[in-house]
């Protein structure tokens, strides 16, 4: 019998723990596994390519590009890059030969394998070639039981040299087996997401049940960093909104800044604090960058705390707020929404949360994925806090905008639809057209009005009853009388005096006197003329009413029984059911207005109130008063019913509105300051 026992297996315990271990991402996995394939396959060169335009009855459309090299450039066993730092293209065998065989495997989605001729430029495929193999292996996405329906992550390319058919055969089973681990990488990866998810749900549910006890936003803030820095377990956590001139719009322009909010376990926050500013400053840092920072950053391979994306951030500012301690560990975490306002969707960062720990591997990339997936949950609850907090003209600024986003894009929102605006305006005031409205102040003065006046020098009597200011009156009703005694007893003088007189020409006739009897005569006439004029005052003494109406004077009955002129005005009676407008328009509007124009006039007493009017004359003379020269214009009411005007009363003053021609709108609004214009520069 003989000892085998010192025969050793080629390392397959390391290879599955290496492929079973947990990858942090997709890339790295990928990296792993090019390295293993490579390394079992004994392959002089294993590529990676990512296939493109991929479409199953074409295979000339599909693009294969290089992505990974194993070994990489630096002859260390490692995979690198394609194109290194420097952008150079690292050397691939047979590039043409290893293109056409990912094609070849993506378009079948399955193993291909090739051989290499002499002259290595062409391969074969029954798999037999002088220069070695080219194995084209596809690498499925997804997990187990959707490889059929999943796309490709890839294709691996490795060149082989020269073996026999079983040697080759089972370096097939072995690459086939180990590509299989992308299924479970693919379920570990699904796992860890729904963990993740799950941790991340319980977080915010516990933050956002804590916030929902506050009120207002800055109460939530202040319980928001209490809690996460409870919940997470580091010295510090800080929150920033974001401000400036644009920090409520869809374009999220470089002057936006994070402006300090809350920190935890702190009541008062004073800006001009220098750690207040350093957290301000590295807030900015992220901000700009629209993604999680942290310092010090992870490594960009080569660990399970690797991460490509986290590593390559600006960390200046955190570095700068790290300073003072070197065990000190900042991370900072975009608050971000979903913004609807941007074509297409996309993201909106509102806040920034800074978290500061000192201890040992609180702050690690599993912590980072959870706390980032709980601010994305808690940040809405935050800026609807914020929205409510505000008062309501800027919460109807970025409601339009938001709106308007879906309109004129998301980018410089209000500048477009400020320019949309004057388009639209510019149009509208320019082509559409209305009726010039002249306006001018009207009075209502009653269509006809009688003035009653004293007929002669006396004394006012008596006034019938029921003669007041507002009774109506017919034509002919009484309405005072004036003391006729005096006048009487004059027109019995004179009565004597007449007979007197015509005693006296008798007496002459008889003494054949004529020219005394003519004198007498000419003394007879005289008084009985008089005798006329008394008689005709005393008729006149009793006032009637010359129309029938209403009185609209002020009573009088302070006058009677008291001494009144001759012509002092005592009654005036005018007809109520029949107002007219008189307007008095500005002599630079009369040319706008004509005969039998249409228009409406508004009492002062009741703005709302619009009364239809037509104009029947216009006065032809001009008149100044209060420094404006004015044509009167009557205008005849028309009202749809009697109720409508039943409060105008004569006097009663308010604005007239004519329709002049049609004209633009931008017409309307320059017409005076044209026609000035025109005035002084004789134009």
């Amino acid at each position: 019998m003989i000892d085998l026992s010192n025969l050793k297996a080629p390392g397959w315990q390391r290879i599955v723990s290496e492929l079973s271990a947990p990858a942090p991402d997709d890339a790295a996995f990928i990296v792993r596994l090019v390295s293993i394939l490579g390394q079992v396959a004994g392959a002089r060169q294993a590529v990676f390519f990512t296939i493109s335009g991929q479409r199953e009855d074409d295979q000339a459309s599909a693009e294969a590009k290089p992505e990974l090299i194993w070994p990489g450039m630096g002859g260390d066993g490692t995979v690198s890059r394609a194109l290194n730092d420097e952008n150079k293209q690292a050397p691939i065998e047979h590039a043409l030969d290893a293109k056409s065989a990912a094609i070849a495997a993506a378009q079948g989605r399955q193993t291909r394998v090739f051989g290499l001729d002499e002259a290595g430029t062409q391969f074969y495929g029954d798999g037999a070639g002088g220069k070695g193999h080219l194995v084209a292996l596809p690498i499925a996405g997804g997990v187990a039981g959707d490889s059929g329906q999943a796309p490709l992550r890839g294709v691996v390319t490795l060149f082989l040299d020269n073996r026999s058919r079983q040697a080759l055969q089972t370096t097939l089973a072995l690459l086939e087996l180990l590509a299989g681990y992308v299924y479970s990488h693919g379920a570990m990866q699904s796992l860890k997401r729904t963990k993740q998810a799950s941790a991340s749900l319980d977080l915010a549910g516990r933050l956002l049940a804590s916030l929902n006890s506050t009120v207002g936003f800055k109460g939530c803030a202040f319980q928001l960093v209490n809690d996460l820095a409870r919940q997470v377990g580091v010295d510090r956590v800080a929150l920033s909104w974001v401000a400036g001139p644009g920090a409520n719009d869809t374009n999220q322009s470089s002057r936006r800044f994070c402006k300090m909010v809350a920190i935890s376990d702190t009541e008062n926050i004073d800006r001009r604090m220098a750690m207040v500013q350093k957290l301000e400053t590295a807030m900015d840092e992220c901000l700009d960058q629209k993604q999680a920072v942290i310092f010090p950053p992870p490594p960009t391979t080569g660990t399970e705390d690797a991460d490509a994306v986290l590593s390559r951030a600006i960390t200046q500012a955190h570095r700068e707020l790290a300073s003072g301690d070197s065990r000190l560990k900042v991370a900072s975490f975009p608050l971000r929404i979903a913004d609807h306002g941007r074509v297409g969707g996309g993201e909106r960062v509102v806040g920034v949360i800074t978290l500061e720990s000192g201890g040992e591997g609180v702050l690690e990339l599993s912590t980072i994925e959870l706390l980032q997936a709980t601010l994305d949950l808690i940040a809405p609850v935050l800026l609807v806090r914020r929205s409510d907090d505000r008062n309501l003209a800027l919460r109807t600024k970025d409601s339009t905008l938001r709106s308007a986003a879906w309109l004129v894009g998301p980018t410089h929102t209000a500048w477009k639809l400020l320019g949309a605006t004057l388009l639209i305006a510019s149009l509208v005031v320019t082509f559409v057209t209305m009726p010039y409205r002249v306006g001018a102040p009207m009075e209502i003065r009653p269509r006809e009005m009688r003035t009653v006046s004293a007929p002669f020098e006396g004394v006012l009597w008596s006034i019938a009853p029921g003669i007041e200011s507002g009774a109506r009156v017919e034509a002919g009703q009484t309405l005072a009388e004036f003391d006729t005694v005096k006048l009487r007893l004059e027109a019995t003088e004179v009565s004597s005096e007449i007979l007197r007189f015509e005693k006296e020409v008798d007496e002459a006739m008889k003494s054949q006197d004529v020219g005394k009897a003519q004198q007498a005569q000419a003394q007879a006439d005289q008084a009985r003329a008089k005798l006329d004029r008394l008689q005709f005052e005393v008729s006149r003494a009793t006032l009637t009413a010359p129309i029938a109406g209403t009185i609209i004077s002020n009573d009088i009955k302070d006058k009677i029984r008291s001494q009144v002129k001759i012509g002092d005005p005592l009654f005036q009676i005018a007809d109520l059911n029949d107002l007219v407008a008189v307007v008095r328009v500005e002599d630079r509007d009369i040319a706008l207005v004509q005969k039998d124009q249409k228009g409406e006039v508004s009492p002062k007493s009741s703005p709302s109130l619009s009364v239809p009017v037509v104009v029947e004359q216009i006065v032809p003379l001009a008149s100044a008063q209060d420094g404006v020269n004015a044509f009167e214009v009557r205008a005849r009411l028309v009202p749809k019913d009697k109720a409508q005007i039943a409060t105008f009363r004569p006097g009663v003053e308010g604005q007239a509105r004519l329709d002049g021609p049609e004209m633009s709108l931008i017409g309307i609004a320059s017409r005076r300051i044209v026609d000035q214009a025109r005035l002084w520069l004789w134009w």
